[in-house]
């Protein structure tokens, strides 16, 4: 892989993770990876249900982020960016 597909992937990485931490029930990370579907889901569910079901969605974004902050770069790349995995 090329040093600066590495790059990317380690700040996409680090922005996606943090974002999945700090504001997972928005689904504000998945916009950031490209997953808008996902990511509108997410956001709707919140938004919908008038935060109740924001506690799932956010317990969601937590583990998301911590599983995207263990990965190397390498593996992030060929999960998230190039397969398109969208959940988990």
């Amino acid at each position: 892989m090329a040093e600066s597909n590495l790059t990317e992937a380690s700040n996409k990485k680090l922005a996606a993770g943090l974002l999945a931490i700090f504001l997972g029930s928005l689904g504000v990370h998945k916009f950031v990876l490209g997953y808008n579907t996902a990511g509108l889901i997410m956001l709707l569910v919140t938004v919908l249900t008038c935060g109740v079901a924001g506690f799932v969605m956010g317990v969601i974004g937590i583990i998301e982020g911590i599983i995207y902050l263990t990965k190397t770069p390498q593996e992030f790349e060929l999960t998230y960016l190039q397969n398109s995995k969208e959940w988990f």
